[in-house]
């Protein structure tokens, strides 16, 4: 297959945009609230796609749809904010191979609906979750209750994957983008105000850092992403596009190893690399993907 410099461009910015969303939500989270900071995130980005698309006059759709995008939003994307708390004690790089595990966690929902699995899907699956129990095994770089509540999360992110293919989506996929992330974003501002975050809300107390962070969730990481992810489905065989669900951990591991010093143990290697295995045989069997909102 021939992939021409257009294709190559939209895919590394999808590898690396994505994939250095985890190493951004880690410094991020040093001095802004986990689920504020990512509920800002995540309406600030909405907000502009939302005014982009009205002024081209895309901006269309109707209850039904808008409904079910806030729902798949919120499950989805409410995610990253539960991702986002755990950050806090969990390394950026060992974060994105626990969540990359949630297309092994669809084919266990395929499997308690009864849905036919092949018996290499089935193996693929536990060769995964292998590698699962290899990194949240006691002693290793984070506390085994962040790891689990990690687990906890990417099954729940499966879930909503999974059950999204039965709602009312807008046929635009960056209008139903749009919506998932302003609901999500208000979703997780209700919940950061909840959880008394608007308290550690001390503009003077956030660092440079922790700034940059967030200005890369939103530009490179939602915004530029989304729009080469869009064009990648519309350009591409979906094949190829779905190859980022196992690239962008692995990105993610380099940078925190590079940028953030995290240590890269042998549990990690050992674990990710079976995760990723499994991951990269479901996707090239299964080329069904949708964007995975970092």
């Amino acid at each position: 297959m021939h992939v021409n410099a257009r294709t190559l461009a939209a895919l590394a910015v999808v590898y690396l945009a994505w994939g250095g969303t985890y190493p951004a939500i880690r410094v991020m989270v040093e001095t802004v609230p986990p689920l504020i900071g990512t509920g800002t995130r995540f309406v600030a980005a909405g907000a502009v796609m939302a005014a982009v698309l009205a002024a081209l006059g895309r901006l269309r759709t109707t209850r039904g749809e808008l409904a079910g995008a806030a729902l798949v939003g919120t499950v989805i994307l409410g995610d990253i904010g539960v991702l986002a708390v755990a950050e806090r004690e969990v390394p950026a790089g060992l974060a994105a191979l626990i969540i990359a595990s949630v297309p092994l966690w669809v084919v266990v929902l395929q499997l308690a609906h009864r849905e036919p699995v092949a018996r290499r899907t089935a193996l693929a699956v536990c060769i995964g979750l292998a590698g699962m129990a290899l990194l949240v095994s006691p002693g290793g770089e984070a506390p085994v209750v962040w790891l689990v509540v990690l687990v906890a999360a990417a099954a729940v992110e499966a879930a909503g994957q999974f059950y999204s293919q039965r709602a009312r989506l807008p046929d635009d996929p960056l209008v139903s983008t749009t919506m998932q992330l302003l609901a999500a974003g208000a979703a997780l501002l209700i919940a950061g105000s909840l959880a008394g975050e608007l308290g550690e809300v001390r503009a003077a107390r956030f660092s440079d850092e922790s700034l940059l962070a967030f200005a890369y969730l939103v530009v490179p990481g939602s915004l530029v992403a989304y729009s080469a992810f869009v064009w990648l489905l519309r350009n591409v065989p979906i094949g190829l596009v779905a190859t980022y669900a196992y690239v962008n951990p692995i990105v993610a591991v380099a940078v925190g190893a590079l940028l953030l010093g995290e240590r890269v143990t042998a549990a990690m290697l050992a674990g990710g690399a079976l995760i990723l295995l499994s991951v990269a045989s479901l996707v090239s069997h299964r080329p069904r993907v949708g964007p995975r909102n970092q």
